[in-house]
Formats: C-alpha cells, sequence, structure tokens
C-alpha cells in the first residue's frame, strides 16, 4: 500500500463518521528517543485514528493496553526512521510533496481542493496533512536507501524461480509439436548423425518443409506423420521433449539436441495458452548539439536546420555530420547511429520523435534536457521479450521477499541501539 493511503483512508473513516478532532487540554512529552521526543499528543491522535479506521471498516482491535503499546511502538519507530533520513540528509520540497498530495486527489477523484476540503472537515489542519505526507516520504526514503544496500540477489536465485514460475505457467498452455529424431548407431556413427541434424536446423530456419524434412531423415515413431505429435502439455510429453521447451512461441525451431538414442530436433507449430510478451524496439541515429554561452538555443536549431538542408542537397550524408559533428561521443563514433532499443529507456521527448517517425525520414530539429537533436529512424521489429519478462518477475518476487525481510531486521536494528524512555512510566 502507497504511504499516503493509509491515512487518507483514515481521513475518509473521520468524515463518514462526522467526529472532529477533541481539542487537547494538555500536551506533555511521553517518549525520548535518541534526541527527538514523541508527545502525548501525537499517541492519542494515533489511536484516535486506528479506532475511527477500525470503525469504519468494522475490524476488531485489542483491548487499550496492547493497542497504546503498538502504537507507542510504531511512532517509535517513525522517529528512528526520521531521524536517519535527516542524517543522511534526505530531504522533500515542496515541490515533490505538491506532486505527491495531487497524486492523492488523482487517485481519490479529487481535485486539489476538494482534497484539501476534505481534510479540513475531518477536523485536520490542511498544514499538519501536508507534514504528515513528507514525513512518510522521508521514512520511505530512507527505508529504501538503507535496506537496499542489505539485499544481495544472485542470477542463480533468479533463473531457479523463474523456472518455477515458468512451470506454473505451463500447467495451461498445449503445444502442437514435430519431431525428428536421428539414430545413432555407434561411436563411429555420432559425427556423421550430427552433422546431418545441423544441416537439417539450417534447412528448417531457412524455411524448409519440417514435414518433409521428417519423412526424409525421422527415425522417431512418428516419421510417417511428417514427425507430428499434435497437440499435448508438457507432463505429457517425453522428458527430452518437456526438458527443452521453454516457453517458446509459435515456429520455433529446437536443436539439435542429445539423448541415449541419438539427436532430436523439435518444432513447435502452434501453442495455446501462452501469453507472451512482445515489444517494439527502434533503431535510430540522431546528431546533438549542446547549447552553450557562445551557441544559444537559437544558434544550435538554425545549425542543425543547416545539417538537414545538407543532407537533402546530397552535399552530405547524416552519419558523416553525425561524426564530425554530434556531441554525443558514444554515438557519433557509431555514425550516430544508437543501436536497437526500446523507446522507453529515452527521455519523453525523444521517444516522441522515434515513435512516431516514419522509418527513413529525419525529424525537425528539436529539444531535450541533452540539448538540440535531429533523428531519423532507420528500422523497427518486434523482440519477443516473454523469457526477459519471467526473469524481471522473478527478480521483482525475490526483491520485495527480501526488502520485507531486511527492512524488519534494520527496523529492529535502529530500535535496539537507540536510546528509548518513557516518561510515562516515571
Amino acid at each position: 500500500m502507497k504511504f499516503w493511503q493509509h491515512f487518507l483512508i483514515t481521513i475518509i473513516s473521520l468524515i463518514s463518521l462526522n467526529i472532529n478532532a477533541a481539542p487537547v487540554e494538555l500536551d506533555r512529552t511521553a517518549m525520548i528517543v535518541n534526541d527527538g521526543t514523541i508527545l502525548s499528543s501525537d499517541i492519542d491522535t494515533e489511536l484516535r485514528l486506528i479506532k475511527l479506521n477500525a470503525k469504519q471498516k468494522k475490524q476488531p482491535l485489542p483491548k487499550e493496553d496492547a493497542l497504546r503499546e503498538q502504537v507507542i511502538d510504531k511512532l517509535i519507530l517513525d522517529t528512528l526512521q526520521v531521524q536517519e533520513a535527516n542524517r543522511i540528509g534526505i530531504k522533500i520540497d515542496d515541490d515533490r510533496l505538491n506532486k505527491a498530495i495531487q497524486g492523492i486527489a488523482k487517485d481519490h477523484k479529487q481535485t486539489l481542493k476538494q482534497l484539501q476540503a476534505s481534510v479540513e472537515k475531518a477536523g485536520i489542519p490542511y498544514a499538519v496533512f501536508r507534514e504528515k505526507i513528507r514525513t512518510e516520504i522521508k521514512i520511505s526514503e530512507a527505508r529504501n536507501a538503507f535496506v537496499r544496500r542489505r539485499i544481495n540477489i544472485q542470477p542463480a536465485e533468479v533463473e531457479s524461480l523463474a523456472n518455477i514460475l515458468t512451470k506454473q505457467s505451463d500447467t495451461t498452455v498445449q503445444y502442437k509439436i514435430s519431431h525428428i529424431q536421428l539414430r545413432v548407431e555407434n561411436d563411429e556413427d555420432k559425427a556423421k548423425q550430427k552433422a546431418l541434424a545441423d544441416q537439417i536446423v539450417r534447412k528448417l530456419k531457412k524455411g524448409a518443409n519440417f514435414s518433409k524434412q521428417a519423412i526424409t531423415y525421422s527415425k522417431g515413431p512418428k516419421a510417417l506423420q511428417g514427425g507430428s505429435w499434435g497437440w499435448m502439455r508438457k507432463e505429457e510429453m517425453p522428458t527430452i521433449f518437456a526438458d527443452q521447451i521453454k516457453l517458446q512461441k509459435k515456429g520455433s525451431i529446437i536443436g539439435p539436441f542429445r539423448s541415449g538414442i541419438g539427436f532430436h530436433i523439435l518444432k513447435i507449430d502452434d501453442v495455446k495458452g501462452l501469453e507472451t510478451l512482445s515489444v517494439t524496439e527502434i533503431n535510430a541515429r540522431h546528431i546533438l548539439i549542446k547549447p552553450s554561452i557562445i551557441l544559444s538555443d537559437e544558434g544550435a536549431k538554425k545549425e542543425l536546420e543547416g545539417f538537414i538542408q545538407q543532407i537533402k542537397s546530397g552535399k552530405a550524408t547524416f552519419g558523416e555530420l553525425a561524426e564530425q559533428y554530434s556531441q554525443d561521443p558514444g554515438s557519433a563514433v557509431q555514425k550516430g547511429e544508437l543501436g536497437y532499443h526500446a523507446p522507453e529507456i529515452f527521455v519523453p521527448e525523444f521517444k516522441h520523435q522515434i515513435e512516431t517517425l516514419p522509418v527513413g525520414k529525419i525529424s525537425q530539429p528539436f529539444k531535450t534536457v541533452h540539448g538540440w537533436h535531429i533523428v531519423e529512424v532507420l528500422g523497427r521489429r518486434q523482440v519477443d521479450k516473454t523469457d526477459a519478462a519471467m526473469k524481471n518477475k522473478a527478480y521483482n518476487i525475490l526483491f520485495n521477499r527480501k526488502f520485507n525481510e531486511e527492512s524488519s531486521a534494520w527496523l529492529q536494528e535502529l530500535k535496539a541501539g537507540a536510546y528509548i524512555e518513557n516518561l510515562e512510566k516515571n
């Protein structure tokens, strides 16, 4: 749950129940936490908010003493985290705070004025609300900074979990497969059959008919059926087939791979029930000119307009001009070429240009945070990212799991090393 959602739900509860904050007759320091304090009013306010929220949701609560102890523990941990944030210099400026509050309003389909009115109707001064959100952001930043460095995820862990997730996904996936088997009679025959298998795979990848190749060469049980095994789930396949299929898409050629019998080649004729992720990658080239004390924005733009005229008139090529003038050293040595990438890795203005430009067309000069550009799209391609997406999913699961574990450990270490005095017991 986002850091502000609990607080906003509580506000909504307050509004629904139409209860205003009770005045505080006397305030005093209840806890000392290192060089900070927790006031009695802080504890009472937190208790009241939790009770109102629980009443709205019809959630049972423990006895008053147990609940108060939980609230005090939370406030101690919050105070310690704020102290750590201050120690490493985390500051949340008004611009960032305003964007977060705008996000809260948007999430709950309110304008900023409506949100402010809701907060104040609940008896909470808007200034207090803003500082509460600022504190929550600061705590979140501190926790991220300290906990992330404690997390170590090994590639083998990601691979292992990705395989488990793949197997879970495979339970509903059906594959229509065809098979070619080349039998190895003896050791002397192995090299010959391997060479034949490689030759068949090359033909298949160039578009040769799999059924014809199977009938011609295969010694497998389905040779006369063109190698077709029909539709099967992985658990229904021979193990040597299932071990080779890892979410391949329709048309994939797998192999050759070896077994005790000989060499095998598989083709995925079709797939049912497999969710695949395909992304568009774009190859573009650009020329970057950076404004400076000497060169104004207008001057940089005019220089690029001159380059466009040179290219169109045939006086120079895009690559020659990029190599000579572009101030992006990484791409300049490649004649401005950036290679195939997903558009999302670029800044918004550049992303918009490469997504909307036809292949072969040069853009008009445009500005980004890096300077002024002209760009040409060289090509687009569809790339299957299903396997990468599964590994990314596995990484995120591992990260979240370890983050929660390490967060708890970090907080307990903070508390164990802190000076905490309960003045209520004195």
